[in-house]
């Protein structure tokens, strides 16, 4: 999901910091349930011309076009180096290791979702092309690991409050796990990854986002900046979906 990096994309926030819009929580909480309640054993499901395994308490790209979207427009450097964060069902780790990116490696803080992108690399035969970590961000690499192109389709809303997960039944445990798919509040998980993303990048390597117009725009450039990057936006998904604009960003160090 993406952000417009020079303004306010229609539909975001222009307010500073205090999370998204009573709208895009709306929807994001949609996304949440429609998932938890829709896929509630495992199913499969068809993109970009293959069949993919869906496990349940994985984030359903069925439900929402950003996986599908970002995908078919990534750069992958083919012979070189992928790092997915978030890899959720495996779709974009499998197509990069499809596409012939050299090392493909996919991490995730989901167990379903390490599982999920195991079965799909197996169901496309490319379970050998793809190493797989469960752990937060960049948790389970190597101090020496260095990637030609980091990619994460974030989870763009802040909702505004910062409730933990806390003690309930396994079916809500579940939906918590595919809450932190959509949202991200106070965007620690964006400051952690514009601040240690650039140690794992090769000399020369990208480093790129996915965002949405129903993110917060102001703090995520501000975040950027604080890290040393300026936003480049790179692809917009224009009217594919109505009322929201997905947007494949790549952060650039800003040198001046």
């Amino acid at each position: 999901m993406a952000s417009q990096g020079s303004g306010a994309s229609k539909g975001s926030r222009t307010s500073k910091g205090s999370g998204a819009s009573k709208g895009a929580v709306v929807r994001g909480t949609w996304l949440v349930s429609s998932t938890a309640d829709g896929v509630t054993e495992p199913t499969t499901f068809r993109l970009h011309d293959r069949e993919w395994d869906l496990l349940p308490g994985v984030f359903a790209p069925t439900y929402c076009v950003s996986t599908g979207f970002f995908t078919e427009f990534l750069p992958f450097p083919v012979g070189g180096s992928f790092l997915e964060v978030g890899c959720g069902a495996g779709v974009t780790a499998v197509s990069a290791a499809a596409k012939r990116c050299a090392r493909v490696v996919a991490t995730d803080i989901s167990e379903a979702a390490v599982e999920n992108t195991r079965l799909n690399a197996a169901r496309h035969g490319l379970s050998e092309r793809i190493e797989l970590y469960r752990g937060d961000m960049f948790d389970g690499l190597g101090p020496g690991d260095r990637f030609d192109l980091i990619f994460w389709n974030s989870p763009f809303i802040d909702p505004g409050t910062d409730d933990g997960p806390s003690a309930r039944p396994v079916r809500d445990d579940m939906r918590e796990q595919l809450r932190q798919a959509v949202f991200d509040p106070g965007y620690r998980a964006h400051r952690r990854y514009f601040t240690e993303a650039g140690a794992r990048l090769t000399a020369g390597g990208r480093l790129l986002l996915g965002f949405s117009s129903l993110g917060d725009h102001d703090t995520l450039r501000r975040l950027a900046a604080d890290a040393g990057y300026r936003i480049s936006v790179l692809r917009t998904s224009g009217d594919l979906v109505r009322g929201v604009d997905y947007q494949l960003l790549e952060l650039v160090p800003d040198d001046t």
